[in-house]
Parts: structure tokens; sequence; C-alpha cells
């Protein structure tokens, strides 16, 4: 398991930039007083999620309940690289008397527990932590101790100033970055002199390539090496590899692969070269190769259309699951269709072997979920991961009847 801890300060910390000095370092906001964060922005299609109280992804009589409706610690998709992204924000910690800090402490760990054998990336937003919020040098310690016992991120501690830095990570618009670091990311970067700042936080795409293949729609991809039924050629081409050499590999799908490979194989496939991942004979590769697919589509494999339905999915009785999950799915182009169910047949055979593996189909939900469907403000929070989350492993679950 590796990790990434990004930390954006905004803050000069200056000299040694060991784990333990930036923590006796670090310079906390004094005696100044922030207006409250605005409440997070969700999609129009996320606000019909229904049993889960406001503002939190958690039921009022979880014991994590008053830590949670913060929104202080959020999961938020994948990285550039398939690793899983946790963000925790400063701004949204409320003053002491109002949050038990050794309690918020545990939630982070539980939070972080659920991708420990996985490869992720926690990025820490500094800004808006006052006199009145501020985390203890002591707590700061604990957590330190804590983490890189069970964690293993103290080497690999980063510090950005921008936001646009987090673009080499992570996409930003897919960030529920709170308003408060939004305005103020704003703010320095008008200060500083024409000559030193930095590029936008999501910078323009370049024009397709005659034969590319990530970031297209599928219904461009017919026409660019797709099979008869509209199945991408990334898409196959990793799925055969790893029906034939991933299916024992532990881990599959929760480990990230070489970042240079990465973006060397996203070349050769949007020039038009081919890939064999045969010769590459490299699992971990191959299965970061079809996440990004899938996250970098324009629209979601089971399209925003259905967002809602997916979100709701979780007050279907399980007697109509079936016909509900075929219901909606109907309503996909035959594309998506096509290459949602080659894809969640594969899934199926992953989770067969997950003795060897440890892929069941909850972990493969985890992974996979937020890789299907988002939001059309690509923000993904907690209360929306979850549903869609519960609905991939249904799908996984029911597969034979749903695709019968």
């Amino acid at each position: 398991m590796s990790s990434d801890l990004l930390v954006d300060l905004h803050d000069d910390l200056g000299g040694d930039d060991s784990p333990s000095a930036a923590l006796d370092q670090l310079k906390l906001v004094q005696d100044k007083q922030w207006p409250p964060d605005d409440p997070v922005s969700f999609s129009k299609s996320a606000t019909d999620i229904k049993s889960l109280s406001e503002g939190s992804h958690l039921a009022r009589d979880d014991p994590f309940y008053d830590i949670a409706k913060h929104q202080i610690v959020e999961v938020a998709g994948d990285d550039n690289f398939g690793r899983k992204v946790i963000v925790f924000s400063a701004c949204r910690m409320p003053p002491h008397s109002q949050l038990d800090h050794h309690k918020l402490l545990m939630y982070l760990k539980q939070t972080l527990d659920k991708y420990v054998e996985s490869d992720y990336t926690l990025i820490y937003f500094h800004h808006g932590m006052t006199s009145e919020n501020k985390l203890s040098l002591s707590w700061l310690r604990d957590a330190y101790r804590e983490f890189e016992r069970n964690f293993k991120f103290g080497r690999k501690i980063h510090y950005v100033n921008y936001l646009s830095e987090l673009e080499e990570i992570v996409k930003c618009d897919q960030l529920v970055i709170p308003s408060r670091v939004r305005a103020y990311d704003d703010k320095i970067r008008l200060n500083l002199k024409p000559s030193v700042v930095p590029g936008p936080i999501s910078p323009p795409r370049s024009p397709p390539l005659p034969f590319q293949q990530f970031g297209v729609p599928l219904s461009v991809l017919r026409d660019r090496g797709a099979d008869a039924d509209g199945i991408p050629l990334v898409i196959r081409d990793t799925i055969s590899f790893l029906q034939e050499q991933g299916l024992q590999t532990e881990g599959i799908f929760r480990r990230s692969a070489n970042v240079s490979l990465v973006k060397n194989i996203q070349l050769k496939y949007n020039s038009g070269e081919e890939v064999n991942f045969f010769q590459i004979e490299d699992v971990h590769l191959a299965a970061v190769i079809l996440k990004t697919f899938l996250r970098e589509l324009p629209e979601p494999l089971l399209t925003f259309r259905l967002y809602n339905d997916v979100v709701n999915f979780q007050n279907v009785d399980s007697e109509s699951q079936v016909v509900t999950i075929q219901n909606m799915l109907r309503s996909l182009p035959e594309e998506n269709y096509a290459t949602l169910r080659f894809l969640i047949q594969f899934l199926a055979q992953v989770s067969a072997e997950s003795e060897a593996n440890k892929m069941t189909n909850t972990n493969l939900a985890v992974v996979f979920g937020p890789n299907l469907l988002w939001g059309q403000d690509a923000a993904m929070t907690l209360s929306s991961i979850g549903p869609i989350n519960n609905f991939t492993r249904t799908l996984l679950d029911l597969h034979e009847e749903v695709f019968a």
C-alpha cells in the first residue's frame, strides 16, 4: 500500500521539510474570524438522495454523525493514477466547543482504514484554520504517529500553494473544494506578479487527436477500433489481458501504477499505436488503464440521465431490484449498455476469484462505483458515493439475472 499526502497550506514553512519539522513549524492563522463556509454544492441530481441527514452521509444514530455532518472529511473518487482521494478541509472545522477532536481523529482513521490495503491520496486544505478551531500540536503528533504506523506516508508529503498545482495529481473539478479555499486561491493568484501567476486550475483540453481513445464519447469510439457491439478498444485490450493474467492477482484494481508508464500507454492509444499488455506483463498497469479510461469519459458509462435513479436505488425493495435495474439500463445507448455488460461480467469473474485476489463484489464496487457514475458537476461526495457504490455492488450481485 502506498499513499500520498498533499498539503495545501498557503503558508511558508521554509527550511526543513521533514514531517516532524513540518508539524513543529506549522503556522496557524491567529485571531482572525472567518465567515462560515458555504454549504457543499451538490449537483442538482444529488438533492434527491433520501434517508440520509442533510450535510452528512451517515444516519443520525451513527456514532460519528456529529463529526460527519460538518463534512470535514470527504472521499472524492480517484486521482489521475487510480488512487482513491480523501479530502480534509480545515475551514469546515467548527470551534473547539462544538467538535470532539479525539473523535475527529477516530473518524479520519476509520475513513482511511477503508483504503488501507489500497493506494490513496490524502489532500489537506489548511486555509481557514483559526485560533478558535485549530488542532493542537499534540493532536497533530498523535495523528502523525497513528497514520505513520498504519499508512506509511511519512516520506511522501508534498506541499502545494495553489489549486492549479493539484491538477498534476487529481482533476480539481471532481473535488468538493470549499468556496473559501477557492476564493483564497483566487485572491493570492491576483496578488502575484503576471510573470509568476500559475496556470488555470483546469487547463483547457487539447483538440482530440484523430485516433484518440481517452476522453472521447463512446459514440465516437465506435469508429475508432470498437468491435461490432461498440465495446471500445481500450476496454477490450485491458480486460482480455486481465482475464488471462490478472484474476489471481491479490489487490487487483487497488494498486496504482508507474506514472510515466500510464502516460505512455495513453499516448500510444491516442496516437493510434498498438498496445500489447501481454508483452508488457504488468497487471496493475492494465488495471489502472481500464479505470482511467472509464474515469476520463466525457459522460459516465451509466450516463448523467441515470444519476437520480442510481442514488435513490437504495429505496428499492429487494424483490424489485432486478426489474428496476433492467428498466434503468434500457435507457442507455447501445454502446454504453454493451460496454457495461462486458465490464460487469468481467468483474464477476474477478469476484469469483476473491479468495485469491481479495476483491469481493463489495470491494469492486468501492473501486468502480465512482468510475461508472458521477454528477454533472463532476464533484463526488460521501453522500453520493455511498449510494453509487451500493448500486454497483447490487449490479454485481444480480448480474446474471439483470443481463439474462
